[in-house]
């Protein structure tokens, strides 16, 4: 008898360039999805029941399933419905390597430059868009700042460039988009509507302006709206997924089953506790309990996280 594959639950906010980036995948994958919206800010009382302190934007339920970061999100997405692949046999190195140097590097510069807040924050209390700047302020506490005049320079060669992978084709590497093509959609799509410095750059390019015209036509898929408290009872009624043989890869000298912290290696600087139930090549699991949510497995990709024995805590 066939079964009914569990939803899957996108917890996002409209103005996220990263919820976007997913939100755009969800669209070309075809894939029906239900819709919660988040906080813009702290505090998040129902985010963190379910993450266990993760609270940047978006996040993936699927069930009692917690998958943090949106390049673990689409990796997910991709085992659920392979096709159209956003990782292409023959390309696959490149357009990772691409998207990620895209999701850090040139998202940085891109957002280094001033934004139109005016804009962004047009239909929320000039008390909330201060809180909004405060709460963003306090996330990239250490992190290094490019000067507006240095980012805008860099941003324009960094443009370019990737507009000269365009040439005579649709996308990045060819006919279809790959991740990396959705990973600089989302700048674009922030920056046209929030960035002016950045817009005038991809507006005077026409190989970006009509490649910005072709992503954005992918739409976002079929999308059903959920409280955020239908999700967390969502979560409760379920089991997390069985991990079955994944192979444990041991690169800290951390044992399955002990208590860890996970946490962002630069922006946003929450940490998440658990017991580390899974660690493969490409993802850390922690195992979690929460009195609402009860237990879930809160999955984070290795490559930007820093995992932590709590010792003390034992």
């Amino acid at each position: 008898m066939a079964t009914t594959m569990p939803d899957l639950i996108l917890h996002h906010f409209l103005i996220s360039p990263f919820s976007e980036k997913v939100r755009a995948v969800l669209g070309y994958k075809h894939l029906a999805w239900r819709s919660v919206i988040v906080p813009g800010v702290m505090p998040k009382p129902d985010v963190i029941a379910l993450t266990g302190g993760y609270r940047r934007t978006p996040f993936l339920q699927i069930g009692a399933d917690i998958y943090c970061d949106s390049a673990l999100i689409c990796e997910v997405l991709e085992q659920r419905e392979p096709e159209p692949t956003l990782y292409p046999a023959a390309i696959d190195g490149i357009a990772r390597t691409l998207a990620q140097w895209i999701d850090s590097t040139l998202f940085w510069t891109a957002l280094a430059a001033p934004r139109d807040t005016a804009t962004m924050f047009a239909q929320t209390a000039p008390e909330e868009a201060a809180r909004f700047g405060a709460d963003r302020a306090a996330m990239k506490v250490g992190m290094p700042a490019l000067r507006a005049a240095d980012a805008a320079a860099a941003c324009k060669t960094y443009l370019q460039r990737l507009a000269g992978l365009l040439g005579t084709q649709p996308f990045l590497f060819g006919s279809a988009p790959c991740i990396a093509d959705f990973s600089l959609y989302q700048i674009c799509w922030f920056s046209l509507r929030y960035i002016p410095a950045v817009a005038s750059l991809i507006r005077a390019d026409p190989l970006l302006s009509a490649w910005c015209a072709r992503m954005e036509a992918i739409g976002h898929g079929d999308a059903g709206g959920m409280s955020s408290a239908q999700a967390i009872a969502v979560a409760a009624a379920a089991e997390p997924l069985s991990l079955g043989g994944s192979v444990f890869q041991d690169e800290h000298g951390i044992a399955l089953g002990s208590q860890v912290a996970i946490r962002a290696e630069s922006f946003g600087p929450e940490v998440t506790e658990g017991v580390l139930v899974g660690a493969t090549a490409d993802r850390y699991t922690l195992r979690r309990h929460d009195a609402r949510a009860h237990t879930v497995h809160v999955h984070f990709p290795r490559i930007g996280y820093v995992l932590e024995e709590l010792h003390e805590r034992l």
